[in-house]
C-alpha cells in the first residue's frame, strides 16, 4: 500500500526538494510552452517570506508545497480518494491526516486557495510537514487508512515525482503528459540546476518560436510591422501601458506592443535567450487573455478582440472585408514563407482562439480588488 507513511521516507531535505520543484516548473514551462496547460508551477512571492510549489493536473488532483520561515507543509488532494472530505459523512478532513500538524504550520491549511466554496474543510487527503530546525519530515501517525486501495490517500500518485526524482522518471512523466519525446540529457541539465540555454530550450520544445525571433521577424518585415501596427493593432512603438500590471505567480511581464484601443501585449516569464515566452494581452477595461501564436492570430484575425463574445468570425469577416477588401491578399503575403513572398499565395494557417488565462490573470500592484477578468465568454451555439 502506498501512503504518506511510505512517501515520507523518500522525501529529500528542504533545500533539495525546493530545487527539484523549481526544476519541474521550469521543465513544464519549457516543454509545454503554454502556462494554461502546465501542471507544475513555482511562486516565489506566495506571501511575506513564503514560496509555494504547486501542481494541478486539471483533472481534480493537486498539491502544494509551502516554504515558510516556520517550516514546510505539503498538502495533497486526490479527488478519487475515499479520504476526500467530499467522500466522508461529515465532509471533514479524514481523521489523523492534519491533526498533528504543528501550530506554527497549521494556519497554512486555511489558505483560501486550498478551500472550495461548497465545503467547510481544506482540500486535503495527504499531508506532510517539517518545521524549521527539524531533521525529518513528519506526517500523521495514527491514520486509519480505508482498506481495499493501493493508494488510499492519493500520495503515491500525487508525490511520485517528489519521491522518485530520477531524470528517467521525470522524462517519462513529461513524455506521457505531452505525448512526444523529451530528451533525457535536457531533463538532466535542468534537474541539475543549470540555467536554460537556447540549445536546451530548443531541445525541450523544438516547435516553439522564441520571443526574440518573433520580434525580429516583425521588425525585419516592414509590411508586417506596418500591418500589425494598423489593422492588426500590434504596434511595437507603443510600449507604455496605461497602468502597470503584475502576475499572481510573480513572473516577469514585459510590454512589447500596444493597440489603438489602449490595450497592451506583454511577454511573460523569465528572459531566456532564444527561449519562448507566452504573450498576454491586457485591455484598458481590466480584462486579459493569453494569446497563442500571437502574430499569426493578429494577421488572420486583425479584429480578434471584437470577436470574443460568442466568437463569430464569419460575420465579422464580412464586415471587415467591406472596409478592407485587400485583406486576404495582404494576409497570404505576410504568412507565406520568405521564398514565396514575391508572388503567389499561401493558405492561411489554422488559428487558435485566445485562451482563458485562468490562474494567470494580472492585477494592478498595490491596489485591492484589482484583478483583471478573462476576456472570453463561453461560446453559445
Amino acid at each position: 500500500m502506498s501512503t504518506v507513511h511510505k512517501s515520507v521516507a523518500h522525501l529529500p531535505d528542504p533545500a533539495e526538494l525546493r530545487s527539484h520543484l523549481r526544476a519541474l516548473a521550469v521543465l513544464d514551462a519549457a516543454i509545454g510552452g503554454d502556462p494554461q496547460f502546465c501542471c507544475y508551477g513555482f511562486d516565489t512571492a506566495w506571501g511575506p517570506g513564503e514560496e509555494a510549489a504547486l501542481m494541478d493536473n486539471g483533472s481534480g488532483d493537486d498539491f502544494s508545497v509551502l516554504f515558510t520561515p516556520a517550516g514546510m507543509l505539503i498538502r495533497g488532494f486526490g479527488h478519487e480518494s475515499e479520504m476526500s472530505p467530499y467522500g466522508t459523512d461529515d465532509e471533514q478532513v479524514w481523521p489523523g491526516v492534519v491533526d498533528e500538524v504543528p501550530a506554527a504550520l497549521s494556519p497554512l491549511l486555511d489558505e483560501p486557495a486550498f478551500h472550495d466554496e461548497d465545503i467547510d474543510a481544506p482540500r486535503v487527503t495527504a499531508c506532510l510537514w517539517r518545521e524549521t530546525g527539524d531533521t525529518a519530515w513528519r506526517t500523521g501517525s495514527a491514520i486509519a487508512f480505508p482498506p481495499g486501495s493501493e493508494d488510499p490517500d492519493g500520495s503515491g500518485f500525487l508525490f511520485r515525482l517528489l519521491a522518485d526524482r530520477s531524470p528517467e522518471t521525470v522524462q517519462a512523466h513529461f513524455e506521457d503528459y505531452y505525448e512526444r519525446p523529451v530528451p533525457l540529457d535536457a531533463v538532466r541539465h535542468v534537474l541539475a540546476g543549470h540555467p536554460l540555454t537556447p540549445a536546451i530550450t530548443a531541445a525541450l520544445n523544438p516547435a516553439a518560436l522564441s520571443d526574440d525571433a518573433l520580434l525580429r521577424r516583425i521588425a525585419a518585415h516592414p509590411e508586417a510591422a506596418s500591418y500589425l501596427a494598423c489593422d492588426g493593432e500590434f504596434d511595437l512603438a507603443r510600449t507604455d501601458p496605461i497602468e502597470p500590471i503584475a502576475l499572481p505567480n510573480g513572473l516577469r511581464v514585459e510590454p512589447v506592443a500596444g493597440c489603438n484601443a489602449g490595450g497592451t501585449h506583454y511577454l511573460c516569464g523569465p528572459v531566456v535567450p532564444g527561449g519562448p515566452r507566452p504573450v498576454l494581452y491586457a485591455d484598458s477595461e481590466g480584462r486579459a487573455s493569453l494569446l497563442a501564436e500571437a502574430m499569426t492570430l493578429t494577421i488572420v484575425l486583425p479584429y480578434w478582440h471584437d470577436a470574443l463574445t460568442g466568437f463569430r468570425p464569419p460575420a465579422l469577416s464580412a464586415d471587415y472585408l467591406d472596409v478592407n477588401p485587400d485583406h486576404p491578399a495582404v494576409r497570404d503575403r505576410l504568412l507565406a514563407p520568405p521564398s514565396q513572398r514575391t508572388g503567389g499565395s499561401a493558405p492561411p494557417p489554422r488559428h487558435r482562439r485566445p485562451h482563458r488565462p485562468d490562474g494567470f490573470l494580472p492585477h494592478t500592484p498595490d491596489e485591492e480588488d484589482s484583478s483583471f477578468q478573462p476576456m472570453l465568454e463561453p461560446m453559445v451555439d
